[in-house]
């Protein structure tokens, strides 16, 4: 019997000093990667979000008109007269006026949605993808369609009002009427983008969870209200999050749903005119108030983060009571 034996020659061991230094620089691949992957993100935010937020507070204490003149300094003057400015709080609540008819429709009719293409329905994907197609389409175009539908001589919202003798309504020129038609679109167009979120966190729910509660006898309803509805809580928080940042900013649509020689007044008495349309007519055309439209774009700022932070208080709440009554 013979014996082969290998013929390769044995691996050399690595000096003590170069396993020290492979140890050390995989120990610092695995502290400082992570930071260097995520570092495009902040460095771009940096550039392109904090320095001209930072920026529009510089000039938000200033006098600066956009045409030549240097910017003065005026401190808080700018401030003080937004505050004390009629027009600026009728853009405030037209701003919260569209955006409380629009978001809670919106989450509740995405929510409908989202529990219907969650069922065994046939060619399910192309119902999931359809429902897309509003959110893909140019706001551009949806503005104006939405304009031709809610116009007051030939509008098809108006012809089927007049079908159950409803009178015409000036969808442009009335104040509610307006808010109630440019909530329309942006409901129309962006209830489907939330119902696909709320499809995706309904299907990581357990299917095991709801045969059991079909055995104990509950119906659709009721496994909807009873596990659905409570397991979805902070993904409804994230839609709610979302959808009040987008229209605390609208601008679009209500900027394209009225025509006229001076459409950014949203109607000939600013009906619908919006914060950020308040802020775009003061910084630049017609009165080329950079100052007095940088301390707009503040004070909506702070608006937004003081509903973000409202947000954030309702999600600890939240999940410390789904933590209480686990322990219970």
């Amino acid at each position: 019997m013979s014996v082969q034996l290998d013929a390769r020659p044995p691996t050399p061991a690595a000096p003590p000093g170069r396993t020290t230094r492979l140890h050390r620089l995989s120990r610092m691949d695995l502290r400082w990667s992570p930071y260097l992957l995520i570092a495009p993100f902040f460095l771009l935010f940096a550039i392109f979000g904090a320095y001209p937020l930072g920026y529009t507070l510089w000039v938000s204490l200033h006098d600066w008109d956009l045409l030549g003149s240097d910017p003065t300094f005026v401190g808080a003057d700018n401030y003080t007269a937004l505050l004390a400015d009629s027009d600026f709080w009728h853009a405030v609540v037209n701003t919260l006026g569209i955006f409380v008819l629009s978001t809670l429709p919106q989450l509740l009719a995405a929510l409908w949605l989202a529990n219907l293409l969650n069922r065994q329905l046939r060619a399910r994907t192309g119902w999931r993808m359809a429902v897309l197609v509003p959110n893909v389409t140019s706001t551009a175009a949806v503005a104006i369609v939405f304009g031709v539908l809610f116009g007051r001589e030939f509008g098809m919202v108006n012809w089927l009002l007049d079908l159950v003798g409803v009178d015409a309504i000036d969808w442009k020129s009335n104040r509610y009427a307006s808010w109630f038609a440019i909530s329309t679109m942006v409901d129309w167009r962006w209830t489907g983008y939330n119902a696909l979120i709320f499809l995706a966190a309904m299907q990581a729910i357990p299917r095991d969870l709801y045969e059991s509660a079909a055995i104990d006898g509950a119906g659709r309803i009721r496994q909807f209200w009873s596990i659905t509805a409570p397991l979805l809580t902070p993904t409804i928080i994230f839609v709610a999050i979302i959808s009040t940042i987008g229209g605390l900013q609208l601008f679009t649509e209500p900027r394209l749903f009225h025509s006229g020689p001076n459409p950014i007044r949203g109607g000939p008495l600013r009906e619908s005119q919006t914060m950020t349309m308040y802020m775009f007519e003061n910084a630049f055309a017609p009165y080329y108030n950079f100052g007095y439209g940088s301390a707009v774009a503040w004070l909506l700022f702070v608006l937004i983060a003081a509903v973000a932070t409202v947000n954030v208080l309702v999600i600890r709440r939240l999940g410390n009571g789904g933590r209480k009554g686990g322990r219970g």
